[in-house]
């Protein structure tokens, strides 16, 4: 630590936990986690509480941690930004005035911050329109743990493939809330047109009729073709099971921040397909399989079902994906940016 003798003492504000089945919470937990398994001789961490700290790092931005900013007892102040208003877009259902009242407020609260955390690179240039200075945004990816999210041996897998009521059909696992923005309709079309493959969303409406697009997928949800299966909230526990039984992970999304799904199903070596976004581009390049959009979903899920050769290829890709993504490399990265903001 050099410089610093005495554990570093952090106070974190979070409310993600709160609403289930969305990816801050996870990334925030995985964090938390992470601090006390391997940094907790450097680093003392304190869970919503308004004590005196050398960093207060704000994970979401309720009104009362906005109105903790202007104490001086927060120490440095770090906001970890996951999503900006326009990401927010197709995910929840806002009238006006208060969607831009609520926008306005997302941005005065992360100018608040000393510092800035983002888990995409994209968000920089984003963030440098809205006013905030380069030099206090530093970027550091999400991640996942091996011992959570692994790799299942073939036993294991048939096994639990029987548990999930699983047959021999080719499955195509999607997971995240159910709402428009994460391409669920595509979701629904690609199963109603291949009628021989099994397809699984894990999620449900975490913000329920907030949710945009809900009564439509609502439809769809009570009463799906027969080789849909919508399971609703997973608990994380459970998710394992769901990417090592699945042939394949796709995830639609037309927008999405750095989602923690693809990290958990490369962990897992599941091979991934996505819509191709550019934010993909600086973080998981050349891990995953590129579609810009439905036809060429529905084409590759046709070509892959039967090329076992290129699935193998996809899954020896995953695992190495999810190497970059470790947790022992982002528990050097956080010590030594959390070092760096009390020297």
């Amino acid at each position: 630590m050099g410089d610093n003798p005495l554990p570093i003492s952090i106070n974190m504000f979070s409310s993600a936990s709160k609403v289930k089945g969305q990816g801050v919470g996870s990334a925030y937990e995985e964090l938390i986690r992470l601090l006390k398994t391997h940094l907790s001789n450097e680093i003392t961490v304190r869970i919503n509480k308004y004590s005196k700290s050398d960093i207060s790092h704000y994970h979401t931005i309720d009104p009362t941690f906005y109105l903790s900013t202007f104490s001086k007892k927060r120490g440095v102040k770090v906001g970890y930004v996951h999503f900006l208003p326009e990401t927010i877009e197709g995910s929840l259902k806002i009238p006006q005035p208060f969607r831009g009242i609520f926008y306005k407020y997302i941005i005065a609260f992360y100018k608040r911050m000393d510092r800035i955390v983002v888990v995409n690179p994209t968000f920089i240039p984003k963030l440098e329109t809205y006013g905030i200075s380069k030099d206090k945004i530093t970027y550091i990816p999400n991640f996942v743990r091996k011992d959570e999210f692994g790799e299942y041996d073939n036993k294991k897998r048939l096994e639990t493939r029987a548990k999930l009521n699983i047959q021999d059909q080719f499955t195509i696992l999607g997971i995240g809330q159910v709402q428009e923005r994460k391409g669920v309709k595509d979701f629904i079309k690609l199963a109603e047109n291949n009628p021989d493959m099994l397809f699984i969303w894990a999620g449900g409406f975490s913000f329920g009729r907030l949710t945009d697009g809900y009564a439509d997928l609502k439809k769809v949800v009570d009463n799906p073709p027969a080789n849909l299966r919508f399971t609703g909230i997973v608990d994380r526990d459970q998710l394992a099971d769901y990417y090592n039984a699945a042939d394949l992970f796709l995830l639609p999304s037309f927008n999405e921040l750095f989602p923690m799904s693809v990290l958990e199903a490369f962990s897992c070596g599941t091979p991934v397909m996505l819509r191709d976004l550019d934010l993909y581009h600086s973080i998981i390049e050349g891990y995953y399989i590129k579609t810009d959009g439905y036809d060429q979903m529905d084409q590759e899920l046709k070509e892959l079902k039967n090329d076992p050769d290129r699935m193998a290829q996809m899954k020896a890709i995953s695992l190495s994906a999810s190497d970059r993504y470790s947790e022992d490399h982002l528990t050097e990265i956080w010590l030594k940016y959390y070092s760096s903001l009390v020297k």
